[in-house]
């Protein structure tokens, strides 16, 4: 597994692409801790041989902390191997997908009774299988794929002023008010997350899933946390990188672009190159 250790004092964290065992896939990534005092941002990319099951599959997420990193950091070590226990798994993996988020989330607020810890996170996951993708999401990091050189969002924002995040949140007895941007009982600025324990009621972990089949028209797929999407389009995020064919460079441009437009918050982005 290729992931970012739980303590980064470094501004910056890239490394090498890695290639699918058919050479179709590659993916790079690049972590900046930006101009926040700490790092809360994770991320998990690999590819994992599955006999008997799916045979290799790519497993990508980017998990974006609020309030501490304790959440990011369980839920990076623990979700995927949730999923790959799952009984509807590779069967179903939307599905599968779904009650691993679910899940871990549980396991997180049991593990964390004690601790008196309410920090959570938001999560953005795509799992490759063959030339299927399947992505998952809670929060606002998000899923961008280029089609053709268009860009075509996999994942919507969970933000409370949505009008359906905003409805089923005043469903459960919760409020959206406004207190500097939207925000879930004054306090989230995000409608769905793992942990945040005080505002479970409202704030579930219930994922959004897309599966989308790829095709030769299909360049590449960025994950990324808000602290890039802030700042950029999900239009201006494809043109800046059409002409990168390495992902790692690719990631990393939109890494560094991202903060030198003025992003205030912790930025990770994985690309994937598709070479079908």
């Amino acid at each position: 597994m290729t992931r970012l250790p739980t303590s980064v004092g470094v501004l910056k964290v890239f490394f090498l692409p890695k290639l699918r065992n058919d050479n179709k896939v590659s993916f790079g990534y690049s972590v900046l801790k930006g101009k926040r005092a700490g790092m809360e941002d994770f991320f998990y990319a690999d590819f994992k041989d599955i006999q008997g099951k799916a045979g290799t599959v790519g497993l990508f997420g980017i998990f974006d902390g609020h309030g501490g990193p304790h959440a990011a950091d369980f839920v990076r070590e623990n979700l995927f191997d949730s999923l790959l226990s799952n009984a509807q798994f590779p069967s179903d993996v939307s599905l599968a997908l779904g009650e691993a988020f679910v899940e871990t989330d549980k396991r997180y607020l049991q593990a964390e009774t004690g601790a008196n810890r309410d920090d959570g996170c938001t999560a953005v996951t795509a799992v490759l299988l063959d030339h299927t993708v399947v992505v998952a999401h809670v929060g606002d990091s998000r899923a961008v794929l280029s089609r053709g050189g268009k860009a075509i969002a996999l994942s919507e924002d969970h933000k409370p002023n949505r009008s359906d995040e905003r409805s089923r949140i005043e469903a459960a007895g919760g409020v959206v008010v406004w207190a500097g941007t939207w925000r879930v009982g004054g306090v989230l600025a995000v409608s769905r997350a793992f942990g945040d324990r005080l505002l479970k009621r409202y704030v579930v972990a219930t994922p959004d899933v897309r599966e989308e089949k790829l095709t030769s028209q299909d360049e590449t797929l960025i994950l990324a946390s808000d602290g890039l999407w802030d700042v950029l389009s999900n239009d201006e995020a494809v043109n800046l990188i059409k002409d990168i064919p390495d992902a790692e460079k690719a990631a990393k441009k939109l890494t560094d672009e991202a903060y030198g437009r003025g992003s205030n918050d912790n930025i990770s982005c994985i690309v994937l190159r598709f070479r079908f």
